[in-house]
């Protein structure tokens, strides 16, 4: 049984008590009882209006359900459709032009354009190296991975791989840093003289690129540059491996990548009580302090990773630079659906959601008490995921009122992210950033999630596309349009950031800087990627691409699409599916359910590479599981597929994912037996998946890991 302690009616887990009380606490100067008796005013106050918002998403999507089953066996009406869903309020009206008053931003939400990790927070290195991902070597980005067409050969250094990595740096360098009269590939020595970077006698061609320097200026050890808002280090050192053989001396090229890191409590963890939430806000904690370190052993040595200090420069005038070290982190919280068994009120466990705002928040403020911290604009930065429509976004907005109110905090320190993931959200996005306009920090989309959504949104209308068809249908455009149009409507550009969505296939850097380039070039000044090194690849992108320029010119152009197109749903135009194309189709996505779930569920991974079905390695979380439920489920109830068929892929696919993990020795085989927790999991997803809410798998795999864990403890 758990142990629990009462504060304020609250019935908290007593280790949840204690870290709060003990670690979180002080040196905010907010006193125990204080906390406890605001927190539990927030969850009163606060508690039946989220549990309203969901009733109300529950009804719209029983209308909406029973709308498409009335329709069944006609041509859809799209005029109808759309004039039965403002009739219910699903869509609003849109109100007069406004632009976001959103203050205190700090450079790398309003006006650095850049790469954006997302990190599972209970993963202290993990976190540790995202925020540390502000540096990258373009070196190492480039020999390690296939970005330069092949992948490295194992063994020892290949010195012909390696000169073509030179080789192309040098190219990147003349691109973004061009030299009056000669080429980087040319010089010998770089020098700073009379405050100006020499390229032997050459200078820069735009000199105001050259921002600072270390050591000598006559022999400097490194020179910082700036491009886009982005800084490039040349590293000089003749001792060095590479630059020993280099004619300039030059040992690596250090490109700032990553400008941003969400950490996450959301989709990419599986935290479900109080155990797993206190390591979540125990990492958080520790990198609002700065003293998070993580110790773990690597090719044979004990390593102990910490937070990276600031770089400092000496300055073409002489003065001293200061450039961060580490990302501009924001936490994201869980959304408004979950509960959690870490605090009961009544006997219910709390909205998870409200738990988060509270202590995530007290959290963050220990880096508002410190210099060179987090926030140098002192602002906190809270990505709210799933909220559907504006009413669910001015609740978000209110609860932090509360919470600021609370923590003694000037109100709209917290800043919010929201997440156009979901459809209603989609289709009233206006409306949603102004409910929250004095905190707006950040929009973005996620095709994965907003596709589940649409999916079960939609599930009487009829059987949807194939998985890849729905990418090439009209309506993700037209949604990856309009959010770029909208932000940039409601005066987003120099203040807030417009994100896109994440390059899932870590092993493919190649491909990733053929296709991500399209992110920075549609106006998005941040876009996700799933590694450090895919960071620092990507931010080559935004060295090709000044996106405020692209942001200015897009926003005289006008909107380029409308909710019309968000509403054209992707259903299968025509059902002329062979038998081994439907069976080919359920596989995939069974395989990729099984392979995320069976590490979720059994050892409390929410987010990793999880391998497909061609052995592709996949950035997988609840989003793409989502999807794949959603999409199959689709399909079972309308007929395409049966529950054998169903349960002999998954069956099938159970024996594929074994063999996958099969050098993993902490996993646990689903197969032959069929009869685990995960596997059961990963059936209940599709075979109840018309059932779940808004087709999250959050309540499945909560309930199935909770019986994980009891199983083994």
């Amino acid at each position: 049984m758990t142990e629990r302690t009462t504060r304020h009616g609250l019935e908290i887990d007593a280790g949840l008590a204690a870290f709060v009380e003990g670690d979180v606490l002080p040196g905010t100067g907010i006193e125990a009882d204080s906390f406890w008796q605001g927190f539990a005013k927030l969850l009163h106050e606060f508690t039946p209006r989220n549990r309203l918002l969901l009733d109300k998403r529950t009804s719209l999507q029983s209308r909406i359900d029973d709308w498409h089953k009335a329709q069944r066996g006609q041509p859809h009406d799209h005029t109808a459709y759309k004039a039965f869903l403002n009739e219910i309020g699903y869509l609003l009206p849109e109100g007069d032009d406004f632009e976001i008053d959103t203050t205190g931003i700090d450079p790398e939400i309003a006006t650095v354009p850049g790469p954006q990790l997302v990190v599972p927070i209970t993963n202290a290195r993990y976190a540790l190296n995202a925020a540390n991902a502000r540096w990258g070597s373009l070196y190492d980005a480039f020999y390690g991975t296939d970005a330069l067409g092949t992948s490295p050969a194992p063994g020892e250094y290949d010195r012909g791989r390696g000169a073509r990595v030179v080789a192309r740096a040098r190219v990147i360098l003349d691109e973004a840093f061009p030299l009056e009269g000669t080429s980087h590939a040319d010089v010998s020595r770089y020098h700073v003289r009379g405050g100006a970077l020499m390229a032997d006698d050459m200078p820069l061609a735009q000199p105001e690129k050259f921002v600072g320097y270390r050591g000598s200026a006559m022999a400097p050890d490194a020179v910082v540059l700036c491009n886009n808002g982005l800084h490039v280090e040349l590293v000089f050192n003749r001792a060095h491996p590479i630059g020993s053989r280099d004619q300039a001396s030059l040992a690596d090229v250090q490109i700032e990548s990553a400008i941003s890191a969400i950490m996450d409590c959301e989709d990419s963890v599986a935290c479900v009580d109080a155990e797993d939430k206190v390591l979540a806000y125990r990492n958080w904690l520790g990198l609002m302090k700065g003293d998070l370190e993580e110790t773990f052993e690597k090719g044979g040595e004990t390593i102990t990773r910490a937070l990276n200090p600031d770089r400092i420069y000496t300055a073409p005038d002489g003065g001293e630079v200061t450039l961060k070290g580490r990302v501009l982190m924001l936490v994201r919280n869980v959304g408004h659906l979950m509960t959690n068994p870490a605090i009961m009120v009544d006997g219910a466990e709390v909205y998870e959601g409200l738990m988060d705002a509270m202590i995530t928040t007290a959290i963050a403020m220990h880096d508002l008490n410190r210099e060179g911290g987090n926030s140098v604009a002192g602002s906190i930065y809270v990505v709210k995921p799933k909220m559907h429509g504006p009413e669910e976004v001015a609740f978000a907005d209110e609860t932090f009122s509360l919470v600021e109110s609370v923590l003694g905090l000037p109100q709209y320190t917290v800043k919010i992210g929201i997440m156009d993931e979901e459809r209603r959200t989609s289709v009233n996005l206006k409306e949603c950033i102004r409910a929250a306009k004095h905190r707006v920090a950040f929009i973005n989309t996620g095709f994965l999630d907003r596709t589940g959504d649409e999916i079960h949104t939609s599930m009487e209308a009829g059987p949807f596309s194939r998985k890849d068809f729905i990418k090439r249908k009209a309506w993700i455009t037209g949604y990856e349009n309009q959010n770029v149009d909208i932000g940039l409507e409601c005066g987003l550009a120099g203040r807030a950031q417009i994100g896109k969505g994440m390059w899932a296939m870590p092993d493919l850097m190649a491909a990733m800087l053929e296709q991500k380039i399209e992110h920075p070039k549609a106006g998005a000044n941040c876009a996700w990627v799933p590694s450090p090194t895919a960071a620092t690849l990507h931010a080559l992108h935004y060295h090709k691409v000044d996106v405020m320029a692209v942001q200015e010119k897009l926003a005289k152009g006008g909107r380029r699409a409308y909710v019309d197109t968000l509403l054209d749903i992707p259903l299968a135009a025509y059902r002329q599916w062979s038998a081994d194309q439907i069976i080919r189709e359920v596989e995939n996505n069974a395989q990729g359910i099984l392979g995320y779930v069976v590490r979720w569920v059994d050892q409390g991974v929410g987010c990793s590479k999880v391998p497909d079905i061609n052995d592709v390695g996949l950035m997988e979380d609840r989003a793409t599981c989502r999807i794949s439920a959603q999409h199959v489920a689709n399909w079972l109830h309308h007929g395409v597929i049966s529950r054998e068929d169903v349960q002999s892929a998954m069956q099938k696919m159970a024996a594929v994912v074994d063999r996958q993990n099969a050098d993993d020795p902490e996993y646990i085989a689903m197969s032959p037996g069929f009869d685990g927790p995960a596997f059961k999991a990963a059936c209940d997803l599709v075979l109840s998946g018309t059932e779940q809410p808004s087709g999250y798998t959050e309540p499945i795999l909560h309930a199935r890991r909770l019986e994980a864990k009891k199983l083994r403890s």
